[in-house]
């Protein structure tokens, strides 16, 4: 069993990352988002999340993976825009 002190360092980084990791795939950063947040309702669902820390965690991890997917897209968008230009 892992301990609550692994379970916070992953709740931490792994929904940000995945945020980030579906918008690269699919292109769109809500669509991203609610890939992760699906993920998230599973592993609550299946009983791997139970204490408040972590929901915030997960959240707040939510919160900056998706600050970071709407930067990439846009500098993304911006960079293309500069290709068309020249």
């Amino acid at each position: 069993m892992e301990s609550l002190a692994t379970k916070l360092v992953m709740a931490l980084f792994i929904p940000g990352i995945l945020v980030v990791f579906f918008t690269r795939v699919t292109f769109h950063q809500l669509v991203g988002l609610v890939l992760t947040i699906a993920l998230i309702a599973a592993s609550v669902y299946a009983g791997y999340t139970h204490n408040w820390m972590l929901y915030v965690a997960d959240a707040f991890s939510l919160t900056m993976g998706f600050w970071i997917a709407n930067r990439m897209v846009a500098n993304s968008h911006r960079r293309s825009n500069e290709d068309l230009r020249e």
